[in-house]
């Protein structure tokens, strides 16, 4: 039991962390603090399989299996935890109540929009930057954006332009999309 202890843990634990690094080489994608959470993760598990070890098959793979398997259990746990946030965001172009000219973005009491900035000097005022960026949206995108900045709301904007919400939607997604938008940058 002291020799698998010394085995594992000598030099800060570096065989146990050479482990837990073969096995998270197939995650990718992990800060540093992933990486300690994972080492702690690693510790429990290693105390566990001392006290379930009863020496009949080698120790390292018997190690080894039941780190990946607590390892992938906790990959799944985390990933389960981001999806369950994404489905409680919400679009800031969603209605707001029983009235459908209204929506959350319209609430928001800032007056600062890039379809303000956008359409406030005029065409002959923009950089190159804006003239590409305007480049690349469509005439119902550049409209749309044109009547947000004067200060539609966005019932409004679908009425004034005989589009669905759909269609609307998609418009907002393409205007606020960061590969549009990545010129101005």
């Amino acid at each position: 039991m002291e020799k698998l202890l010394r085995t594992y843990y000598d030099d800060n634990a570096k065989r146990l962390r050479e482990m837990v690094d073969r096995i998270l080489l197939k995650f990718g994608g992990l800060s540093d603090k992933d990486m300690d959470d994972f080492y702690s993760l690693a510790n429990e598990v290693f105390v566990t399989v001392m006290k379930k070890y009863d020496g009949s098959q080698p120790f390292e793979p018997f190690l080894y299996s039941c780190l990946l398997n607590r390892i992938k259990t906790e990959m799944t746990r985390r990933n389960r935890e981001k999806r369950r946030a994404d489905r409680m965001s919400v679009s800031i172009d969603m209605p707001v109540g029983d009235d459908e000219d209204s929506a959350i973005g319209d609430m928001i009491a800032d007056d600062f929009t890039i379809e303000k900035i956008l359409f406030e000097n005029g065409e002959e005022g923009y950089s190159q930057r804006m003239l590409l960026y305007l480049s690349r949206l469509s005439t119902l995108q550049r409209q749309v954006l044109k009547l947000n900045a004067e200060g539609y709301l966005s019932g409004e904007i679908k009425e004034e332009l005989h589009i669905d919400e759909k269609q609307y939607a998609n418009c907002c997604a393409a205007i606020h999309s960061y590969r549009n938008i990545s010129v101005l940058f």
